[in-house]
């Protein structure tokens, strides 16, 4: 079982940040749009009892069936800070992902990698700590800085840091919505992490990973709540 340890306070949290930071592999490709096992993972809170509750699940990358699903349910043991959000939510996901019986090949995650303040959102902290591939498709930029992409689907624009690095995309899934944000977690390409968006995104602005694991951590919550 993969297991992380909660940092004392803040100051180790961000020491533990810059040390994995500089673990993330961004020149891999990643495994190739449209094939094999592909994993969405979210979170959900209920903040009266601080409690989480995650969802993993693994869709076939090329039918976008379900292949298997989980979720684990656990106590929020790291305080609300930003920029340090993963210590909140890693522990019940990695909970869920070990779960799993499937082993999938990029996991998905409804958040940021290293279009991050800290250059280390949960995408590339999952993908460190668990060495899979992993992307980040967030619903707003955050506090990046994007031109408007075109308006047609696939169409995209760079997601830029306040020193003007390319950090993410601004990626349009569908003609006349918002774009969502991708970004690299660890060994994925940008290129490749808004193809594998578009592959998971048919129907819909956001992934098909993203739209079950959300709807599968409400369930659980609400279950978990009694």
């Amino acid at each position: 079982m993969t297991s992380v340890k909660t940092p004392a306070d803040e100051a180790e949290a961000r020491a533990v940040q810059d040390e994995l930071r500089a673990r993330v592999v961004r020149d891999q490709p990643g495994p190739p749009p449209g094939r094999g096992l592909v994993a969405g993972v979210d979170v959900a809170y209920d903040d009266a009892r601080d409690l989480v509750a995650a969802a993993a699940v693994v869709l076939d990358a090329g039918t976008l069936e379900t292949v298997e699903e989980a979720t684990a349910v656990g106590h929020v043991s790291f305080p609300y800070v930003p920029g340090l959000l993963a210590f909140r939510e890693l522990p019940t996901v990695l909970a869920a992902l070990d779960a799993l019986t499937a082993a999938p090949e990029l996991v998905v995650c409804d958040g940021y990698g290293i279009a991050h303040p800290r250059g280390f959102g949960l995408a590339s902290h999952l993908g460190v700590v668990t060495g899979l591939p992993t992307i980040g498709v967030a619903k707003n930029p955050f506090t990046f800085r994007y031109e408007p992409p075109g308006e047609a689907r696939g169409d995209g624009s760079p997601l830029l840091a306040p020193d003007g690095a390319e950090v993410g995309r601004a990626l349009r899934t569908q003609r006349g919505v918002k774009p969502v944000y991708v970004s690299v977690g660890h060994r994925v390409s940008l290129d490749n992490a808004c193809a594998h968006t578009l592959a998971l995104s048919p129907r819909f602005r956001i992934p098909e990973t993203t739209r079950r694991a959300d709807s599968l951590c409400r369930r659980a919550l609400r279950e978990a709540l009694g």
